[in-house]
């Protein structure tokens, strides 16, 4: 019995999708298909795990795409007549209370900052339509969100320290002496000009 008689009878007893298997066992595969070139590898797709958590409780950049509801729609941005045709503009949405993957002293600063920028169910917005591409409008509006994320945790700034309020003193004196000074000379000069007041030639 030759080969394609042996493989056809061994799907024929195996499944109820018989013609789906056949077709991929009797098949062409070309000399560059995955299995010739990786012949030892698992050649199945999978979704990595997520990072863990940054440290000290940060946010590691990791936005979990499931979590997320995207919508894409008509731009109003460049494209000329392609622009009537694709869905490239991006809406991003998501509860904000509910975003268990931001760290929760981050996700209460968010709360507080954007609580003008929330809408009546919860839900914060970012869109984007800079380029043309889909996929390129969803990486900016990801970006757009995690640097709104990172910008809540960075230190607020603190205060100028003594020196250099001290520095600031000096130089406001030593300009305001500078314009005094200026003054007089202008004063001194106008009045040279003016001819004596109580002479009578």
């Amino acid at each position: 019995m030759n080969k394609i008689t042996r493989a056809f009878i061994r799907v024929l007893q195996h499944s109820n999708n018989s013609y789906a298997l056949l077709g991929r066992q009797l098949s062409y595969k070309s000399d560059l298909s995955l299995d010739k070139i990786y012949p030892n590898a698992r050649l199945q797709l999978f979704t990595p795990p997520p990072p863990p958590p940054g440290n000290g409780g940060k946010f590691n950049g990791y936005i979990p795409m499931d979590k997320l509801e995207i919508t894409y729609s008509r731009s109003s941005g460049p494209g000329g007549q392609h622009v009537n045709t694709v869905n490239s503009k991006v809406d991003v949405r998501f509860k904000l209370a509910e975003a268990q993957w931001i760290p929760e002293q981050t996700r209460q600063k968010l709360l507080q900052v954007l609580a003008n920028k929330l809408n009546k169910e919860g839900y914060y917005f970012i869109k984007s339509d800079l380029t043309r591409s889909q996929q390129l409008n969803l990486a900016d509006a990801l970006e757009k969100l995690r640097t709104i994320i990172r910008a809540q945790e960075l230190d607020a700034p603190t205060g100028p320290s003594e020196l250099t309020l001290e520095k600031l003193r000096r130089r406001q004196e030593r300009a305001a002496r500078q314009r005094l000074q200026l003054k007089r000379n202008r004063a001194q000069i106008k009045a040279e000009r003016q001819a004596p007041s109580g002479i009578d030639f």
